[in-house]
Formats: structure tokens, C-alpha cells, sequence
């Protein structure tokens, strides 16, 4: 018999052996009690309360028992993005519960403290997570062959997202024990000096008055902090080659770039509020819009903007001072790139509501215009073709639709 009392399932009679120790008057007073429990039970039942509860489920919606998990795994398994990170039903079923321990965790970052939504389920279980488990893979591959950090490279349109997938990549790793730093070239632009010095020997070219393209950033500072983050690990062992404590290291400091100073021209950040990065590290993730972009012939280049043309013979030199230190990398692809103003609009109109400070609607599309002609330029290439230094089974690339989630249909491996 069961007793309903409000949410609380009571199972009588218990299914522990203490029931056989009772003595006969306990017995007797239980016997006694069942007739008014099932009165209470009808009672309770008449008045609204389920006659079938629920189950409880861990949080956020996450299933726990065996039909949900099943469920899930369902879920999961309708990913785009499952045969393109080289999943399959089998791995996920396998895996179940750690997909679940890792979308707990996600959600968690996200301040998802309730049930998930369909979106939020679809961005956890169906993106980021496919994801990290093909990164997860590249490293476990990585550490079979080389002591130094695995570093990938992470191409994706502004506003597409990518910096909060960097942030549950870094965090998913963290939750497994392991050390990521998060790079973007943002960080490398020139100073603020710099970069004015730079318009002005460009004068009247709009694409190098401001920070964003190829050509307004430090290379040398970028290929400085790249080249020591690969070789941290080394600085890190003791006279008998084991791993001394990250105390014992100064590690890297990696620059920060202020994009409010100069009323908002930018300039980098004063290197006492440098973060720095201590060894071991195992995984570094290096993040820009223009990442892996390959440079086209002057004439190419000429025909789309003739201010991109010094753009263009500047972004020669980024793939041997940045490009060549990525090890795999992840592109996230646009269908259209004119995807990035609307999701900046939205983004500064989400500011203006919040009664933070704004550009306008015009100010935004002054300024992505900026970019325009370098996606003209560049993605077809990168699309078809993968970024300078990709190599074959170490290209993922994901299709984003505009509300930023994978597409229903994801393009073949190009690598």
C-alpha cells in the first residue's frame, strides 16, 4: 500500500528486515493505523494532490533515473554535431553519466539554476558538449606525443558566441583536473600610440584607422606570449623531472587591452593587472574573429575593397608568427556574415535597455563595416579550404545558424 501525503511517497510495508523485529503491539498499532491512512490517502487525492507523482530529478531538469537518462542520451544523439566530433549512440550511452556530471556543471555556469529551457538544453547537450568531447580527444591524442600544452585555435565571427564557449571549454576542463589558459588576439592590438601611428600612414584607408583588422596588432608580442606558453611546462620541473608545485614558477603573463581607454579607440592595459598563467598547462585556447584567415592575391583583395590591400599583405605574416603554433582548430562558421551586425545590434540595444552606455544603430553598422571586407575576403577560403596551418583530422568546423546554435545540416569535413 502506498500513502500520498502532499509531495511525500511513504511504502508500506517497508521493504527493510527490521519490519520482522516489531514486536506484537507495534504491530497491533500499525495494523491499526492502515485503515485511517487510506481514509487520509483518498481524503488527499479527492482535494487535487496526484495520485501518481512525480520522481524527483537531480537539478536542472537533468534526468536521473533510467527512462530519462535514456531520454537524454535520445537527446544528445540528435546533435548535428555527432558524426562530425566522431560521436556515436554508443560512446553517449556509455558515457551517459558523465555527459550528465559535465551538463550539470555547464548549466551551473550559466546561472541556469532551474529547469533548463529547450534552447539552453539544446546549447548545452548538443554543442558545447560534443564539442569538448572532440577537443577531449585531441588532447588525449596530444599527450601521447608531445609534453607541451595543446593549443587550439578557435575561428569565429564576432557575436557569434565564442567567448562563452571558451569560458564552459576552460571551465569543462578545470572540472576534470586540468589547467587551460583563454588567449585572444584582441589582447595583441597595438597601443594606442601605435595603432595611430598606423592610420596615419594609411591616411584616408577606414579598415587601418581603427583596432579589428590585420595589421593592428602587436605580432611580436602575440608570438612572445605563444611561444612561452608551449614551452611553460619545460621551466617546470625539479632535478628529478617531476612537476614542482606552480608556486615555484613566476608563469606567463598573458596582456590585457583596455577597449574603453581613449574614449574608446582602446589602448593595452597597464601590465600590473596582467593575469598570469602558472605550469603545468595542458590545454591553451587561442580565440579571434580573423584566426587562420589565409591571405588572397593583390588583385583579389583589390577588386573587393582597394583599402583591404595593405590589410591583406599584413595578414601574410600573422600564420608563422600565430597560426603556426595551433596544434587543431575549431571554426565556427556563418552562412552569412552579415549575421555578425545584427547579433553586435542586438547586443548594444540589450546595453541601451540595461542603462549601460551604447553605440547607436548607426555606430554599430559604421563600425562592422570595418570587418566586412575581410569576411569577403577571407571565409570563403577558410570554408572550403580550413585555416593556414589545419591538417587533416585536426579541423572541426560547426555551423551556426543566427540564433547561434548548430545548424540542422553541418558541412562535410573539409580536412
Amino acid at each position: 500500500m502506498t500513502v500520498i501525503w502532499y509531495s511525500r511517497t511513504i511504502q508500506f510495508p517497508p521493504q527493510s528486515s527490521r519490519f520482522c523485529t516489531f514486536s506484537r503491539p507495534r504491530i497491533h498499532l500499525l495494523q491499526t493505523m492502515l485503515p485511517f491512512a487510506a481514509f487520509i490517502t483518498n481524503k488527499i487525492i479527492k482535494r487535487g494532490s496526484p495520485a501518481n507523482p512525480k520522481p524527483p530529478t537531480a537539478s536542472n531538469n537533468i534526468p536521473s533515473s533510467s527512462s530519462t537518462t535514456s531520454d537524454l542520451c535520445s537527446f544528445i544523439c540528435a546533435s548535428p554535431l555527432l558524426s562530425t566530433c566522431g560521436l556515436n549512440k554508443e560512446d553517449i550511452s556509455n558515457n551517459i553519466q558523465l555527459w550528465t556530471s559535465f551538463g550539470e556543471h555547464v548549466a551551473d555556469n550559466l546561472g541556469f539554476k532551474d529547469s533548463l529551457t529547450d534552447i539552453q538544453r539544446r546549447r548545452i547537450y548538443q554543442y558545447y558538449l560534443p564539442v569538448y568531447f572532440w577537443l577531449r580527444s585531441q588532447l588525449a591524442q596530444h599527450r601521447s606525443t608531445s609534453p607541451t600544452p595543446l593549443c587550439i585555435g578557435i575561428s569565429a565571427p564576432q557575436g557569434c558566441g565564442k567567448s562563452t564557449l571558451c569560458e564552459q571549454l576552460v571551465a569543462l576542463f578545470a572540472f576534470e583536473g586540468k589547467t587551460a589558459a583563454s588567449v585572444s588576439i584582441d589582447d595583441f592590438y597595438l597601443t594606442n600610440a601605435e595603432q595611430r601611428a598606423l592610420a596615419d600612414t594609411h591616411p584616408g584607408n577606414r579598415l587601418l584607422e581603427l583596432r579589428g583588422n590585420a595589421g593592428s596588432h602587436d605580432l611580436a608580442i602575440g608570438t612572445k606570449v605563444l611561444a612561452a606558453l608551449k614551452k611553460c611546462n619545460n621551466n617546470n620541473k625539479d632535478k628529478n623531472n617531476r612537476t614542482s608545485s606552480p608556486s615555484s614558477s613566476g608563469g606567463v603573463k598573458l596582456p590585457r587591452y583596455d577597449k574603453s581607454a581613449f574614449s574608446g579607440r582602446g589602448d593595452r592595459a597597464s601590465s600590473d593587472t596582467w593575469p598570469q598563467v602558472h605550469p603545468p598547462l595542458e590545454i591553451i585556447l587561442l580565440e579571434g574573429w580573423m584566426l587562420g584567415f589565409k591571405a588572397v592575391p593583390d588583385q583579389q583583395a583589390q577588386q573587393i575593397d582597394p583599402n583591404l590591400t595593405p590589410v591583406n599583405t599584413y595578414l601574410h605574416e600573422y600564420t608563422n608568427a600565430w597560426d603556426s603554433y595551433v596544434d587543431c582548430w575549431l571554426v565556427v562558421k556563418v552562412s552569412s556574415p552579415e549575421f555578425a551586425f545584427r547579433w553586435r545590434l542586438q547586443a548594444e540595444q540589450a546595453q541601451r535597455a540595461a542603462g549601460k552606455s551604447a553605440m547607436t544603430d548607426e555606430q554599430v553598422e559604421d563600425f562592422v563595416s570595418r570587418y566586412m571586407p575581410a569576411y569577403r575576403a577571407y571565409l570563403p577560403g577558410l570554408y572550403e579550404k580550413g585555416p593556414t596551418t589545419g591538417v587533416e583530422g585536426k579541423v572541426l568546423v560547426v555551423e551556426v545558424n543566427e540564433e547561434r546554435d548548430p545548424a540542422s545540416i553541418q558541412p562535410k569535413p573539409i580536412m
